[in-house]
């Protein structure tokens, strides 16, 4: 995996050491991402589900970045995100361990006079090479982070990647955390219905389940529930919050049925600012958000 380097204002490594050894061979999670790079923001970004989801994580996002910071995006897929808070004065380094995904994130920059090129970057890092941003000893550099849609699901060293990412955030800073949640109430009543009770719990499956993200492409997902990431977060970060995103809205294989009842799906979206609240639904999502904040 090639790494860009950048010196644009704002965004500029305050501190940096040599990386170590790079893999001469794509990893399988990047090789299964770069296989859907071309077709990401045509299946989920423009969807109508995933614009839905993406909205309800949007609307934390405002409240909890402020312009004038400077955030770390991991697993920034196509910059959707990213290019959002900057257009709101944020600034941004946004990683994905994807050459493929990050080309297709640097076309939301391109042209030349847009005011955001200064406020976000994008650069060829996986998650599991987060550590590598900062020299040993040297401040944190960074406001917050955010992670969206499930990326820390594929890690498979989540206390490790904890780890990394407390190391460069300011004491009080928040993460933002949007996973794969364990029990997505409408994967199991659809695929229950549709007779494929494997499916309907594989989320429920101990290591997780092996997903295909394209022809030919596959990546071992896994799911952990709240408690259990609270715990793995709990050396260095404290939860703050969280809810469920897509407890009435469904996943997004299932955008055939939105696209025939939008008006439905608005309906669904508006339950769903309620539902992703409560107690009792908002571990029934397809995605759960935490907002987390690093420890004194």
């Amino acid at each position: 995996m090639g790494r860009a380097a950048y010196s644009e204002s704002g965004l500029a490594r305050e501190s940096r050491f040599p990386p170590g050894p790079r893999p001469l061979t794509p990893g399988p999670i990047q090789t299964a991402f770069d296989a859907l790079a071309e077709t990401y923001d045509t299946t989920f970004t423009r969807s109508l589900i995933g614009r839905a989801q993406r909205d309800a994580v949007w609307r934390e996002l405002d409240r909890v970045f402020r312009p004038g910071q400077r955030i770390l995006e991991i697993n920034c897929g196509t910059g959707v995100d990213a290019v959002y808070l900057a257009a709101r004065g944020v600034q941004v380094l946004a990683c994905d361990s994807s050459p493929r995904m990050i080309k297709v994130a640097e076309r939301r920059l391109a042209n030349p006079g847009s005011a955001l090129r200064a406020l976000v970057h994008f650069e060829v890092l996986a998650t599991e090479e987060i550590g590598t941003l900062q020299a040993p000893g040297s401040p944190p550099q960074f406001d917050g982070a955010l992670s969206n849609f499930a990326g820390l699901n594929c890690v498979e060293d989540l206390s490790q990647a904890a780890c990394d990412l407390a190391r460069l955030l300011r004491p009080g800073s928040p993460a933002v955390l949007c996973f794969f949640g364990p029990l997505c109430a409408w994967e199991i009543f659809w695929y229950l219905a549709h007779g494929n009770p494997r499916k309907a719990f594989r989320r429920l499956r101990s290591g997780g389940d092996l997903a295909s993200l394209a022809e030919g492409a596959t990546a071992q997902v896994r799911y952990p529930g709240v408690r259990a990431i609270t715990r793995i977060f709990a050396p260095c970060f404290v939860l703050k919050r969280w809810k469920g995103v897509g407890v009435a809205v469904p996943p997004t294989y299932l955008e055939p049925l939105a696209q025939r009842f939008p008006k439905v799906l608005r309906a669904l979206a508006g339950v769903d600012r309620w539902l992703g609240r409560c107690a009792l639904a908002r571990g029934m999502a397809d995605h759960i958000l935490l907002e987390f904040a690093r420890k004194d």
